[in-house]
């Protein structure tokens, strides 16, 4: 899906919704690193950013931070990959981000957006996510070797 390009400028920081802005490559030098995302594939991260609505977050034009929402525009959205260098952290830019996905006006009205973090539920509940009301009906299927996987085969083909 298409969708309208939003930016907006907080002093020297920009959030920008224009996915040629984005740059994959420094996304993923912090992600391969995050204990969420540890090992991603380059192109597999290129994919993933393809199929979802990024905000990326830029500082005087070079990209600082991103976050992704994996959304059918209509039902349903995840947010994920929420990410500052943690020389641009303690300025609220996290925050920024994550209200500027909430806000967005192709993600209004949702039935269900959902997300998964390991120790920053206090930053997600001002933005009214909550444990799950019925964790009961949910369910997953989690494969979190598949990023070594991926890895090691691309190593075999390339030797």
């Amino acid at each position: 899906m298409k969708h309208k390009i939003i930016e907006t400028q907080h002093g020297d920081y920009t959030i920008s919704t224009d996915p040629a802005k984005l740059d994959a490559a420094k996304a993923h030098a912090f992600l391969t690193q995050a204990h969420w995302s540890e090992g991603i594939p380059l192109e597999v991260l290129r994919k993933a950013m393809q199929n979802s609505l990024c905000f990326g977050l830029y500082y005087k034009g070079e990209q600082v931070g991103m976050t992704r929402a994996v959304t059918d525009y209509a039902t349903y959205a995840y947010l994920c990959d929420v990410y500052v260098l943690p020389e641009h952290r303690g300025k609220g830019l996290g925050q920024w981000l994550v209200e500027c996905v909430m806000t967005h006006p192709e993600l209004q009205n949702l039935r269900r957006f959902t997300l998964a973090t390991k120790d920053a539920h206090g930053v997600y509940a001002r933005f009214g996510f909550t444990p799950l009301t019925a964790p009961e009906r949910m369910m997953e299927r989690h494969d979190p070797g598949v990023y070594l996987r991926l890895n090691a085969a691309t190593l075999a083909a390339k030797s």
